[in-house]
């Protein structure tokens, strides 16, 4: 009988491993660290209270929320396409689905403007047929997050279609449901934990999502100032309301790791 191969990191680390590794550790803490220590605790209801910063906040939460629903809806039936459906092109698909997690935000406002911008390719017709200018207003603000929070949907859900077992769908159909009722009544409910995990994910993309916003939507107070903006804007005047905000959002990205530990960060 042949023994079990010895798990790895059992084992104390070479110096040569150990000191790169500290150091890297203490690069990406460190930052975070002097955010708490230099943070204004006492003023910080104050600062957090102010009718500037609450507006911040609150088209943010709407905004990002908004952002993933529209993901949901489209993300989720495209990351069944991808996963389920053998198609020419497939790999081109996909690759174009994930571009927005490597382009710059900035570059990616600048699409939108292109598209749907009011002399865009798209934007053009929406305003000379229905008089709708999609640019700096808070549904501009939706739609880039969407353009850059989606992809992070699509993938968490193909990942779990495909490691999902479509005999189950298969099953479904021979009984006579259609593919729709198959993918509605048996692999959503089944997929559910990984499309929740994809919604926060994309939830938390969209509410920290500055680039594609600053350049699509502009940075109008109560429209379309969300809150990276607003700590763009108040590192200028304001550097405690800044570090308020940051704070804030610095809490909501704890959030998001803790309520993903279970599915990504524990190890066997």
């Amino acid at each position: 009988m042949t023994p079990p191969p010895p798990r790895p990191g059992r084992g104390g680390a070479p110096l040569p491993l150990l000191l790169p590794a500290l150091a890297g550790l203490v690069f990406l803490v460190l930052p975070l660290v002097a955010l708490l220590v230099r943070a204004p605790w006492r003023s910080m209801p104050d600062l957090l209270t102010s009718a500037e910063v609450w507006q911040a906040l609150r088209l943010s939460l709407v905004c990002a929320t908004a952002a993933t629903a529209v993901s949901l809806v489209l993300g989720v039936p495209l990351a069944w396409l991808l996963a389920r459906v053998e198609f020419r092109g497939r790999g081109l698909v996909r690759a174009l689905v994930t571009l927005p997690l490597v382009l710059p935000p900035v570059v990616g406002g600048v699409a939108l403007l292109m598209a749907l911008g009011r002399n865009g390719v798209v934007g053009r017709w929406l305003d000379s047929w229905f008089g709708l200018t999609l640019p700096f207003t808070t549904t501009g603000v939706v739609i880039a997050e969407a353009f850059v929070a989606m992809p992070f949907l699509v993938i968490s859900v193909e990942g779990t279609l495909r490691a999902a077992d479509p005999r189950y769908e298969e099953a479904a159909t021979t009984l006579g449901a259609s593919r729709f009722t198959a993918f509605r009544r048996v692999t959503l409910p089944f997929i559910a934990p990984g499309v929740a995990a994809g919604a926060v994910l994309a939830w938390a993309r969209a509410l920290g999502e500055f680039g594609a916003t600053i350049t699509f939507a502009g940075n109008f107070p109560g429209r379309t100032q969300t809150m990276p903006l607003a700590v763009y804007l108040a590192l200028q005047n304001d550097p405690e309301a800044a570090i308020a905000l940051s704070l804030v959002l610095l809490a909501v990205s704890i959030a998001v790791l803790a309520g993903l530990r279970d599915r990504w960060m524990t190890a066997s």
